[in-house]
């Protein structure tokens, strides 16, 4: 159906280069309130389209990190302060106004940071497979170093093989294609892991008055779901849901489930807005 085809363009966005695509833009011409996603570490645009898809009421944003994907190598480094900064910047260049934010991972912490410096902007967040920062739980061992290593996500046969341990994390599910996996370069994935370093939501969150879902997969080996409770009960008034049989990539191996949750959260504004 054309509708799950993103409209793909490059974007110059506070000096950065970014691939961006865009899921039914028209349909915030009709009220629709778009969703911008933030992806894991790592993780180009093509391997979360599918949750994109599956949305086909209402428009979503997703681009490529800088070094990520095909959004060339960044110049200079950034932070997720910066990167919220920068997410803005886009919205307003493409023509959005109040958004839902989605943050995947380590994108759930760039969502959070997002939240936290555009709130005017925001309608409802959602996060999942994340924490608060360098404020966390460790996973296990051999897999947080393979995360620290570069040579393991930036040749694709290593980078495969860690996407599939993560699908897994010791969770049950169907299998779920790689194919669509584009390696980061080294630069962009070096960038992006440091991006992070030193970075922590923790004294900020209690101030977060969004309406806030935290999702997490009960065998995520990397981000154990000790962290989404974490973040749960830094944040008032949020929900946590938990997905038995989970790894840390549970939205993709657990994919109508999750996107069945994340409708039913993000339709209750309009619910809201009906009564």
């Amino acid at each position: 159906m054309a509708d799950t085809e993103p409209r793909l363009s490059m974007k110059v966005v506070m000096g950065r280069r970014l691939r961006v695509a865009e899921w039914r833009p028209e349909l915030a011409e009709s009220g629709a309130v778009p969703l911008l996603m933030f992806n894991g570490i790592g993780i180009n645009l093509e391997l979360m389209a599918p949750i994109a898809q599956d949305l086909a009421e209402r428009p979503v944003v997703l681009f490529d990190m800088p070094g990520i994907g095909k959004s060339p190598d960044p110049v200079v480094p950034y932070t997720p302060v910066t990167m919220a900064m920068t997410a803005n910047a886009l919205l307003d260049r493409l023509g959005f106004g109040e958004v839902d934010v989605l943050g995947i991972s380590w994108g759930g912490g760039i969502a959070q940071q997002f939240a936290l410096q555009h709130r005017s902007r925001i309608n409802r967040l959602v996060l999942a497979a994340t924490s608060a920062g360098m404020t966390m739980a460790p996973g296990d061992l051999r897999t947080v170093k393979r995360l620290l290593d570069p040579r393991e996500y930036t040749l694709p046969r290593t980078l495969e093989r860690n996407l599939a341990m993560m699908f897994n994390g010791g969770g049950t599910g169907p299998a779920v294609s790689l194919n669509a996996v584009t390696p980061p370069s080294p630069v962009g994935w070096l960038y992006q892991l440091g991006a992070v370093m030193g970075w922590t939501s923790v004294p900020m969150l209690p101030l977060l008055d969004v309406p806030t879902l935290i999702m997490a997969g009960a065998q995520d080996q990397v981000v154990p779901p000790i962290n989404a409770q974490f973040l749960h009960g830094l944040i008032r008034g949020s929900r946590l849901k938990t997905f038995s049989g989970g790894g840390h990539l549970f939205m993709l191996s657990q994919r109508e489930k999750f996107v069945n949750e994340l409708r039913a959260f993000l339709d209750e504004e309009k619910v809201g807005l009906a009564a």
